[in-house]
């Protein structure tokens, strides 16, 4: 097994065709099929599966390039050290719930790596393609919350994939609203409260399960329920329908606007949100810059809870 080699196999997974992947590796197709064929016999494993309509990463191969691609970047960090020069182009992928924090630190990380080259992904996804992605090697790190509630389902899912969950920091629930909306000078808000308001949640597709949401399961009756993909349309929706979402009260005026605002929910339990990494993985020095933007913008005063209630509140970061 070569290095070239698996150059050879992330470059065939990214362009998803080995036509495009010869004309960007600057080699013939017959030599990149034959070194990809050489490495799965060597590895006794099949990595992509040929048919009429072209190939596709097996399950098997889906773990192969996780651990591909970390050789690659382990070897770009001895490039980088030794040979003086920038190790190349740089690949990170993080997948998340959706969080302003989150964008903040991956903003910072390309700002920190994005050279001539580069290659990263922030995928805001659903709860269940987090784990997903983690434990396929995907991502090298993956951005939820655990609480009361769903910690036993998604604690046995984790060390099931051979996942490990690293607190971040402890959060008291907030409810997001517009500025102008009519409880916007409470204080605190209880769940009678919203109760005629639209409540405003992300949809988890086919594991749109209670242990899988976003926004932590409350025995109160929600009447009104809508469910969206993306964070804009559920931002539109909290000021233009009067709407809510419950979230950890961590925002950021600059990515979120102006018009949003977080204030404490009663009566529910606390929001411990970190990030989950493989147990087999080793963390690339673009995971560890990612993670340290992760935490300054945690300890920032722009992305804390709008009220004075929460102020008081330290947020504890690990």
């Amino acid at each position: 097994m070569t290095l070239q080699q698996l150059k050879y196999v992330t470059t065939v997974a990214e362009t998803g065709t080995i036509t495009e992947a010869a004309n960007k590796l600057y080699i013939s197709q017959p030599s990149l099929t034959n070194a990809i064929h050489e490495l799965e016999k060597e590895m006794n494993i099949t990595i992509f599966h040929r048919t009429n309509k072209g190939i596709s990463l097996s399950k098997e191969g889906e773990s192969f390039l996780g651990y591909a691609r970390q050789v690659l970047e382990q070897a770009a960090i001895l490039e980088d050290k030794y040979k003086g020069n920038d190790g190349g182009k740089k690949q990170f992928c993080v997948s998340t719930q959706h969080y302003s924090f989150a964008v903040n630190a991956f903003v910072d990380l390309i700002k920190k790596y994005g050279q001539e080259e580069y290659d990263f992904s922030l995928r805001e996804t659903q709860t269940y393609e987090i784990i997903e992605d983690v434990a396929r090697m995907r991502s090298e790190i993956g951005i939820l919350f655990l609480n009361d509630f769903n910690e036993t389902v998604i604690n046995k899912i984790l060390k099931s994939n051979n996942l490990e969950f690293h607190q971040l920091f402890v959060a008291k629930p907030h409810v997001f609203i517009s500025r102008k909306h009519p409880l916007a000078e409470k204080k605190i808000i209880t769940n009678e409260e919203l109760e005629s308001y639209p409540y405003l949640s992300f949809e988890q597709g086919e594991h749109n399960s209670f242990y899988f949401s976003e926004e932590i399961f409350s025995a109160f009756e929600r009447k009104k329920n809508i469910r969206v993909r993306d964070r804009a349309t559920l931002f539109n929706l909290l000021i233009g329908l009067n709407g809510y979402t419950v979230c950890s009260g961590v925002i950021d005026k600059k990515l979120n606007g102006k018009d949003i605002i977080a204030v404490p929910l009663a009566d529910e339990s606390d929001m411990r949100i970190g990030y989950i990494t493989h147990r087999k993985g080793m963390m690339s020095r673009l995971g560890t810059t990612y993670l340290l933007a992760l935490k300054k913008y945690l300890n920032s005063p722009t992305t804390q809870p709008q009220t004075k209630a929460a102020k008081q509140r330290q947020i504890r970061i690990t």
